[in-house]
């Protein structure tokens, strides 16, 4: 039994539900999101409340329960108060701007790197050493800050690049005379 996917997933006030087959349409005062479950799983809403169900038994409607769950729960949060990732930029000289609706990053390349951010995402700076990035979908919020940290990835002897904020680098000693 999973344990995350006996729990309902409530629905806030303000935040409409369709349900269509097995795809799900929720609008809320930030937009609106769908998202497609797998057959293996049955949803249904009442009294402001998401279930999720396994069709069968099987291994694989077992297993999907919970991702589903989870994901239609992701679904509710993002359209009601979306989803926010923090990035800190270490290093001497590296810093980042936006320029119009890109992302400029100095890293310590002979030349600087633009990010054109995607629909759907904002990007914040600031201070030349952090960057928010904010969006509905948690998944693209999530990706494009793992695209961003991948131009520069924090090392382990000085520290120096692109870390999640609150991110913890194990740091390694020098090389010894």
């Amino acid at each position: 039994m999973s344990r995350i996917g006996k729990k309902p997933v409530p629905v806030p006030q303000g935040v409409t539900v369709a349900l269509n087959d097995n795809n799900l349409s929720v609008k809320g005062p930030k937009g609106e999101l769908h998202l497609a479950l797998v057959d293996e799983v049955v949803i249904s809403y009442e009294n402001n409340e998401l279930s999720v169900q396994p069709k069968g038994d099987s291994k694989r409607a077992r297993s999907m329960w919970g991702m589903q769950r989870t994901l239609v729960n992701n679904v509710v949060t993002g359209v009601t108060t979306g989803f926010t990732e923090n990035l800190e930029i270490t290093g001497v000289g590296y810093r980042a701007a936006m320029k119009g609706k890109d992302l400029q990053l100095s890293l310590g390349f002979s030349h600087e790197v633009v990010f054109q951010v995607p629909e759907g995402i904002t990007v914040v700076v600031p201070e030349p050493t952090k960057i928010t990035i904010t969006g509905i979908d948690k998944q693209k919020v999530g990706q494009v800050a793992a695209k961003v940290r991948e131009y520069r990835k924090p090392e382990p002897y000085k520290g120096k690049g692109i870390r999640y904020a609150g991110e913890f680098i194990f740091r390694k000693e020098g090389k010894k005379k």
